[in-house]
């Protein structure tokens, strides 16, 4: 059962505030509108389901959250600071020391094992948890040393999602983290990431277009044709294990 967001809900402190947020890609003459003046916030602590189509503007919403692309207009702040205003250095380093990054395709290094490829990151970080304890919250203490090739989906996303936690960041942001999973593995790997949230107190965003899974969250922020066309409030967030698809 959901609810609709007022403004009582609102006491928490924000970590993202979105104001008219717009952007507009030229493709030769043509322009396409991906956001089309975006307003949100996202609290410290909460788990977020953006939820919507393809197209809708999800991925590109994020990709701004996460330093990752400029608006072409509007204003975003992540805990009072512009990022709209923000040089590619000081990005660069939001991105680095702020942001854990999940994406539907893994992005591990195959010469490395799950520990490397997680020591790659803490290497660079300015207060990292130990590789051996991002991996073990993430349930792959036996698979410290297998190379990717030799763990299935699931584990490899799970290696990503141990990779990202582990510079100890205070957002994480997922797009699509079990687009290329079956709903059995994908379980476990929302179930890893939910663990993050609850444990860490980790700000959560995840993006899809599967709708079951926004029972997991807290809030779920419904996209339309680059619009945020309503955010609802879950009362009870259900167990990743009890969401079939």
């Amino acid at each position: 059962m959901s609810r609709k967001i007022d403004a009582a809900d609102k006491t928490k402190e924000i970590v993202f505030q979105v104001k008219d947020l717009a952007k507009t890609y030229k493709m030769g003459e043509v322009e396409v509108h991906a956001l089309r003046g975006a307003n949100m916030e996202l609290y410290a602590g909460e788990l977020v389901v953006l939820l919507g189509p393809s197209g809708s503007g999800k991925s590109t919403l994020l990709n701004i959250l996460g330093g990752l692309d400029k608006a072409t207009s509007g204003f975003v702040s992540y805990r009072g600071n512009d990022l709209t205003k923000a040089s590619e250095q000081e990005l660069t380093e939001y991105r680095r020391f702020h942001v854990g990054f999940v994406f539907q395709f893994y992005n591990l290094i195959p010469s490395l094992t799950a520990l490397e490829n997680v020591a790659v990151v803490t290497e660079i970080a300015k207060n990292p948890m130990k590789p051996e304890d991002a991996l073990a919250l993430v349930g792959l203490t036996e698979r410290l040393d297998h190379f990717p090739a030799q763990l299935s989906g699931g584990e490899q996303q799970r290696v990503a999602i141990a990779r990202a936690i582990s510079k100890n960041p205070q957002v994480m942001l997922c797009d699509e983290p079990t687009g290329a999973l079956d709903s059995q593995t994908g379980v476990v790997v929302l179930e890893a990431l939910e663990r993050v949230n609850r444990e860490l107190g980790t700000a959560t965003a995840i993006i899809t277009h599967n709708v079951d899974i926004a029972a997991m969250a807290d809030r779920v922020i419904h996209l339309s044709n680059g619009r945020i066309s309503e955010v609802t409030a879950n009362k009870v967030r259900k167990s990743p294990h009890d969401i079939q698809w």
